[in-house]
């Protein structure tokens, strides 16, 4: 980089959405959040844009030459995309099929959730992956948290057999690029991106100005190289990644780890990605050896009560491409308060209270003095309408104590007008429903396949004045 010799600026930056102002106020104007200005250090204006140095050498260069090049859309030959599994069958379904070369994954969760667990497991797979073979090693593991004997004794803990895994503890951007330029990773992972710096800034790490500008260096090494990337990332107390917003739209793909500290099971949902599916769902178990992971997800979200249990109902939801059986558990009783709680536990809280409201006006239902609690077993988040038929199965079987059949399947979407509206792929989730033994289900009338399914009776309804009566 060019020295200068001009001094440097301060400038308050917002630590939400990274806007900046030349001066200091309670609340940032952009983004409407209070206490989030910090004072920064800008670089002088003369010095030259970070990561625009030759780390990637002669090949960078012709690569960064060529992508600068204007292209005529109709002259480009479409390619199909290479995909590469990692070893590990869930994280490859949540990233769409496999890795694939030069794409930038980002993983977020709380803190001891597992997210360096998976990427050390993943890691010591892909090494072990005849596909990723490399003179110098396929993966460099990047630690700036932990020291190399830590993450040596992770590694034993969980029984790994590293072999070639090249393992590096830095946290300056400008040092890890170059290494990596001299080693040349099939696969590059960042833990975490919070921890690195530029020296071509003065902030501190985990800054805004600072996550923002590493995260921008290695996309652009993970796009001259062809590497995949992963980076680790830091979740704030609301459970948003850290950082800027904009660090979620640099990268290819987004994947939230989700799970309760007392429930062992973890699961990995893709919240964005480029080349796949969204809502993609990775179930894990945490274990002594570390993430085991649960190639058949309906079998632990089933409890199968010994006797039928009011309030109770399984519901087939559909997390991108896999259906999946949970069951939706429902606690209906007499309110001591004015006003009676709605609570809802992995659903969404408004459409309980739109759902009692239609089961009023249309079912002739009325529970307005009573305690409403819903709640999905096993810690998962169904966030489809698929789930409104099944939430109101449940709390009519609690509210009249009477249990529903314990091999009864239920999906469909509630209108306000009463209606049930079918879903997306029923055939299959009827199929799901088949395979794991249960003989009955309601489902919407549009979701009926023509030839049936083998072993199971289908009820279908059109309204929920007739779905009530099924029952």
């Amino acid at each position: 980089m060019n020295a200068t010799t001009k001094k440097s600026r301060s400038v308050y930056v917002c630590n939400s959405c990274g806007a900046q102002s030349p001066k200091w106020s309670g609340r940032c104007t952009d983004c409407g959040a209070w206490n989030s200005i910090e004072q920064g250090v800008l670089p002088p204006k003369t010095q030259t844009r970070p990561g625009g140095g030759g780390y990637a050498g002669a090949a960078g260069n012709a690569a960064r030459a060529d992508l600068s090049a204007i292209h005529r859309l109709a002259e480009i030959a479409p390619e199909q995309e290479v995909r590469t599994p990692s070893g590990i069958a869930e994280l490859d379904r949540v990233l769409g099929g496999g890795l694939v070369q030069g794409s930038v994954v980002l993983i977020g969760g709380d803190p001891g959730i597992g997210k360096s667990t998976l990427l050390l497991q993943a890691s010591a797979a892909i090494d072990a992956n005849p596909a990723f073979a490399s003179s110098k090693g396929s993966v460099l593991y990047v630690t700036g948290e932990e020291s190399p004997q830590q993450v040596s004794l992770r590694a034993q803990r969980l029984g790994l057999e590293p072999g070639g895994l090249n393992l590096l503890a830095e946290t300056c951007i400008e040092q890890i690029l170059a290494t990596a330029a001299a080693e040349a990773p099939r696969v590059l992972v960042i833990d975490s991106i919070q921890t690195l710096f530029t020296e071509a800034l003065t902030s501190a790490p985990g800054s805004v100005s600072q996550v923002r500008e590493t995260a921008a260096q290695l996309v652009r090494y993970a796009k001259l190289t062809d590497t995949t990337v992963f980076l680790v990332g830091h979740v704030t107390k609301e459970g948003a990644l850290a950082g800027p917003r904009v660090l979620e739209h640099m990268v290819d793909t987004v994947l939230y780890f989700e799970g309760e500290s007392g429930n062992a099971h973890r699961l990995v949902r893709a919240v964005k990605n480029r080349f796949g599916a969204v809502n993609e769902l990775g179930v894990f178990a945490m274990t002594d050896r570390g993430l085991r992971q649960v190639l058949n997800p309906s079998a632990i979200f089933l409890s199968r009560h010994s006797e039928p249990a009011p309030g109770s109902v399984v519901l087939v939801t559909r997390e991108g491409t896999r259906p999946m059986l949970v069951e939706v558990q429902a606690l209906v009783d007499q309110s001591p308060l004015a006003n009676p709680r709605r609570l809802a536990v992995g659903l969404e809280q408004n459409r309980l209270a739109m759902l009692l409201a239609v089961l009023h006006r249309h079912g002739g239902i009325a529970m307005f003095d009573q305690d409403v609690f819903t709640n999905v077993v096993g810690g998962v988040r169904v966030t489809e309408t698929a789930a409104d038929l099944a939430v109101l199965f449940a709390v009519l079987s609690s509210f009249r104590d009477k249990a529903l059949p314990v091999d009864l399947a239920v999906f469909g979407e509630v209108g306000l007008s009463g209606e049930i509206r079918p879903v997306p792929n029923g055939p299959d989730r009827l199929r799901e429903a088949a395979k794991h033994g249960f003989k009955q289900a309601v489902v919407p009338k549009a979701n009926v396949p023509k030839g049936g399914i083998d072993g199971l009776e289908i009820r279908p309804v059109l309204s929920l004045r007739e779905a009530i009566d099924t029952l």
